[in-house]
Order: structure tokens, then C-alpha cells, then sequence
């Protein structure tokens, strides 16, 4: 039995399904805190744009002429490339403000172990 290979329209339609899950994750939503991305978020999308950039420079020119739906997916792709653009400076602020927030809290940890290393001691 021959499997039918999808088509670039096809992969890119799925990527940009995937991408927009991830990118809505992103979006601050109203009395919440701002979320963070995860390292595995991060990786998801990253592979998910190695990915489309393999697809597109290696069959675009031919698939256009065959596939009429792919100029709309790779609108579709812009789009969300150009959304992620717009979040990664409000995601790496609130990287730092987490990376920040971490440093004092294990000072504060690396103080209370100091505090009670010296409360044996005097004990």
C-alpha cells in the first residue's frame, strides 16, 4: 500500500494550528499574571519554525504551481512569524523579571541556610 506524502499547504496548515496553540499561551489574559514561557514551550515552537523554513525552501517554488491553497497557508505563517516578533520582547522582560525574582529568592534561601547553619552552632 503507497502512503500519500501530505502536501507543503497541508504541513504548513498544521504548523500554523501548532504555532497559534502555543503563541495564545502567550498572551497576557485580563487579572492574570503574565505568563512565562517554558524551555519546552520555546523548543516547540522553535522546531515547529525549523521545520515550515525546511518545507518552504525546499519545495516551494515547484508546490505553488501545483497547490492552490499554500499561498494562503504561507500568509497564514507570516502572520504568526510576525505575531511571534510582536511577544518576544514582552516575553524576554518578563524572563528577566522571573530570572530577578529567582536571584532573590535563593538569597533569601542561601541567608536562611547561613541563619540556621549558625543557630546549630550556638546550640
Amino acid at each position: 500500500m503507497q502512503r500519500v506524502m501530505p502536501s507543503l499547504s497541508q504541513n504548513l496548515r498544521q504548523t500554523n494550528h501548532r504555532l497559534r496553540f502555543w503563541l495564545d499561551r502567550f498572551v497576557p489574559k485580563p487579572a492574570a499574571p503574565l505568563p512565562l514561557a517554558t524551555p519546552e514551550q520555546m523548543t516547540a515552537i522553535l522546531s515547529e519554525l525549523l521545520r515550515a523554513a525546511e518545507w518552504l525552501h525546499t519545495a516551494q517554488t515547484a508546490a505553488r504551481e501545483k497547490d492552490p491553497d499554500l499561498d494562503a497557508e504561507i500568509r497564514e505563517y507570516r502572520a504568526n512569524v510576525e505575531w511571534l516578533h510582536e511577544l518576544l520582547p514582552g516575553m524576554h522582560v518578563r524572563l528577566l523579571a522571573e530570572r530577578a525574582r529567582l536571584e532573590v529568592e535563593r538569597s533569601r534561601v542561601r541567608a536562611t541556610a547561613e541563619w540556621a547553619r549558625a543557630s546549630r552552632q550556638t546550640l
